[in-house]
């Protein structure tokens, strides 16, 4: 399998140069030349198989021996998901007639982001450690992925990590996680910024070819298409258990970077018979505000108890442009142009693409706090302000194919915000019970990316 960039002016790369390198060098982000299908017979065949088997089935075509045999693979994966705290992994729970909650939370830092992370950061051990190579992995974050990444690369000794976050915008729970950890590798830094912020200056260091090869840059946001990929197979384990490849399904996602909507986009383009796609945004709804009008036009951010998705610049939306636009390149290049100055209007032919695969909905602060009461009261489920952004859309659009919610993150992590809500205290796992009590290692820094590379070059280990 072959990668090439969204922009079209970056070289071809591999599965392994592709995940190494993270951004394309023309800006854009790596896609497989082609995405390979699944028949209907190796769909249904998915069915009764553990998680890391439907991993190993799905990722085989994207990866071809990158990662070295399928016993080298298998044994991959599952150091990947030892640390989850359910045999399932990604287990379905019904919540009411045709809707069901598909639970992301059960990994190491109670976040979907851990399905893809912890798979990469073997991904990532395994190549380097063949390749004798080490590299420096810069990430931002509105909260979950930064934790993540630590989780999954903490102690590596081939890889230093530097996590920005923006100041105050993260939930506690949140900043714990990516502050508290030991490992000498890894280094939380708190922008004086927003989410945004920080994923601009990433995107400038890696197009600041001088310092990102000076360090080996490398990337492990959505930007980067493993973690696209990974995300992928729990799309497919849930459409089987609802009767895939013999019965449509739906989803509805929290949507912030839309690299995990698009996780399953791609799932469709494989042979999941999927229905709707349906995008559902917080008070920060300019991917909403895109897929009703076409046009994609930044408001400012406006903090909220969701703070995962208080995002302007999806950047995995620069993906599904990139098929809406029929792998147009130089489009995609024109208008990542535009958005510089603040916006673009999609094509009309563009937007047809879009529409045909994609729905969405926008869900305000009061909505969100209602519907978490309302799904404690109704059903006994304690969700997280992210979740419950899911679900409200997901009832305007419950028909007779079943839909499911993801639910991306464990309510815990968002302690206030629910308690406030449904007035109850959601507890950490006893395996994070001394979260509040460990010490924090965080450097506030301006926002300003040539401080914030001087500072990487002093920090990274030799």
């Amino acid at each position: 399998m072959r990668y090439i960039s969204t922009r079209g002016q970056a070289p071809v790369l591999s599965f392994e140069d592709a995940m190494l390198s993270g951004l394309a060098r023309d800006g854009g982000l790596y896609l497989p030349e082609t995405v390979p299908t699944l028949s209907e017979a190796e769909i249904a065949a998915l069915a009764g198989v553990s998680y890391e088997e439907a991993v190993a089935r799905i990722i085989a075509p994207f990866v071809g021996d990158a990662l070295g045999t399928p016993e080298e693979v298998e044994a991959l994966i599952g150091r990947a998901y030892a640390g989850f705290g359910h045999p399932a992994r990604a287990p379905l729970k019904q919540l009411a007639d045709n809707h069901f909650l598909l639970e992301l939370f059960h990994g190491p830092t109670l976040a979907f982001k851990d399905f893809a992370m912890q798979l990469i950061g073997q991904m990532f051990q395994t190549v380097l450690k063949r390749n004798g190579r080490k590299i420096t992995i810069v990430g931002a974050t509105s909260g979950d992925t930064g934790s993540a990444a630590i989780e999954a690369f903490a102690g590596l000794d081939n890889v230093d990590v530097f996590i920005l976050f923006p100041h105050g915008r993260v939930s506690e729970v949140q900043r714990r996680q990516m502050t508290t950890p030991e490992a000498a590798n890894v280094h939380a830094l708190a922008v004086d910024g927003d989410f945004d912020d920080c994923q601009d200056m990433l995107k400038e260091m890696f197009n600041d070819f001088t310092f990102r090869d000076e360090v080996g840059l490398a990337g492990v946001n959505s930007i980067n298409f493993a973690r696209v990929l990974a995300q992928i197979v729990y799309y497919f384990t849930s459409g089987v258990a609802l009767g895939a490849p013999h019965r449509k399904v739906s989803y509805c996602v929290p949507t912030g970077n839309f690299g995990d909507i698009f996780a399953g986009f791609l799932a469709k383009q494989m042979g999941l018979p999927v229905d709707k796609l349906i995008i559902a945004t917080n008070q920060n709804d300019i991917l909403h505000r895109c897929l009703t009008t076409g046009d994609y036009a930044k408001a400012g951010v406006k903090p909220s108890i969701s703070p995962s998705m208080d995002i302007e610049v999806s950047s995995n939306f620069e993906r599904a442009l990139w098929f809406a636009y029929g792998g147009d390149g130089a489009a995609v290049s024109a208008l990542m142009e535009e958005l510089k100055a603040g916006r673009f209007r999609v094509s009309e032919n563009a937007m047809g693409a879009l529409t045909e695969h994609y729905l969405s909905g926008r869900v305000g602060e009061a909505e969100t706090k209602a519907e978490i009461e309302r799904m404690f009261k109704e059903t006994g489920e304690v969700i997280c302000p992210h979740t419950a952004v899911g679900t409200r859309v997901a009832r305007d659009h419950q028909g007779a194919t079943p839909v499911i919610t993801l639910a991306t993150a464990h309510p815990a992590k968002f302690p206030a915000a629910v308690e406030e809500a449904c007035g109850v205290h959601a507890a950490l796992p006893k395996r994070m019970g001394d979260l509040y009590d460990r010490s924090e290692r965080v450097t506030r820094v301006d926002n300003d990316l040539a401080a914030i590379e001087t500072l990487i070059r002093e920090r990274r280990s030799a």
